[in-house]
Formats: C-alpha cells, structure tokens, sequence
C-alpha cells in the first residue's frame, strides 16, 4: 500500500488512533494548554475529557467547504445547525443540538450549504 501509484489509498491508512489530526508522516502539529494562561479553555478541555475520554480537541476553521469562516455567533448557529455537529460553544454557552426545541428541516440544511460553492 505504501507504493501503490493511487494516491488516495496511500493516503487514506489510519496512522493513528486520532487521524484527524495525524498528517501522512506520522506528525502533527499540536497546540499545548496550560491552567495558567488559559484557564477557561483548560477547564473546557478537562469537562471534555472527563465526559468522553479524549483530552483533546480539533482547532480548525469554522466553516463548510466553500463558505466564508465564521465570524459572528450568527454565522457560528447558521453553520452549526446546517452540520452534523452536536455542540458549539460561543462564550459562555454551550449550544446541544439534541436540546434544541427546533432544528431545520434536511430541506433547510441543503439550501444553507447549496449557497456555497466548493472550492
């Protein structure tokens, strides 16, 4: 699989067990947090890995493919609810999707995501 000429297969081999943050030679660039300097964060990092195992989490622009980076907590619910994501935390709240009296329709989440063209 290492040489094979398809470079899909090449690249789709787990590396390990976080591959999303794992590039194809085994690196990845991380970002470390302290009590200290980041206190809300830690702590936010601590609840997360208390409740899922993981004391990590993906830093990534905010958006689909082809739409603008998110700039506004408007922007941050309009691409929240038009993805598969469960939870957005803006400021002091935390968004669930599951606690959400309504959720647009799939109608809706395709038409949000049809205004961007991808890249």
């Amino acid at each position: 699989m290492a040489h094979d000429p398809d470079l899909r297969q090449r690249v789709n081999i787990p590396r390990s067990g976080v591959p999303a943050i794992t590039h194809v030679d085994y690196s990845a660039r991380i970002q470390t947090v302290d009590e200290a300097r980041h206190g809300r964060l830690y702590r936010l990092l601590k609840m997360f890995d208390q409740h899922t195992g993981c004391p990590m989490l993906v830093n990534t622009s905010f958006n689909v493919r082809g739409e603008p980076i998110v700039c506004t907590p408007q922007d941050a619910l309009k691409c929240f609810l038009a993805t598969d994501m469960d939870f957005v935390v803006l400021g002091d709240f935390v968004v669930d999707k599951k606690q959400m009296a309504h959720l647009p329709s799939a109608a809706e989440k395709a038409e949000h995501l049809a205004a961007f063209q991808p890249d």
